[in-house]
């Protein structure tokens, strides 16, 4: 893996589980749980200097990160209950790159976006934890990938996400010695 590759996926790409066991789906809600706790003491002391920093050479900043993060954790916490509310949906994709780029992302304080994190992610956890195993193989549809996704897998996916986007700040700041 290239140097780009590896601040691109810091900790590598997502690949999906084979199977996801109930002792997995308990650590998967775990992480969604203390997620916004994570991030917040990751972020809590940085400038605006420093949310303006690029986590790597054409990426976004960690402002733009952080503000991304809200958007599409948001957003799929609205498709799990399209998914658990109506048969098969299919979701709305949305431009991620260019949400970036709109000026509450680009612009604004962090800190709107973070309790918009911690309330979704609040709201998340409580609907995860009243889950039957039926209703994790509920699914949603997906367009742009052709693809039915059940809420398991998406909860999987989205642990990566946490994960993902929390090493590349965690590494910027290592590497910057904030």
């Amino acid at each position: 893996m290239s140097d780009l590759e590896k601040k691109k996926f810091p900790i590598g790409p997502f690949e999906a589980p084979e199977n996801i066991c109930d002792t997995t789906l308990d650590t998967y809600i775990k992480v969604i749980k203390d997620f916004p706790g994570r991030l917040k003491n990751l972020i809590e002391h940085f400038t605006d200097d420093q949310l303006d920093t690029p986590y790597r050479e054409g990426g976004w900043t960690v402002r733009q990160l952080v503000n991304h993060l809200s958007d599409s954790h948001m957003n799929s916490f609205i498709r799990f209950k399209l998914a658990l509310t109506e048969d098969n949906p299919t979701i709305k994709p949305y431009d991620e790159a260019k949400w970036a780029e709109l000026q509450d992302s680009f612009h604004m304080p962090v800190k709107p976006a973070m309790r918009m994190l911690k309330g979704t992610h609040q709201r998340w956890v409580v609907l995860l934890k009243s889950l039957t195993n039926k209703q994790f193989e509920r699914t949603f549809h997906h367009p742009e990938h052709n693809r039915d996704y059940n809420l398991r897998d998406s909860l999987a996916l989205y642990v990566w996400h946490c994960n993902h986007h929390f090493a590349h700040i965690e590494n910027l700041k290592i590497e910057k010695g904030w």
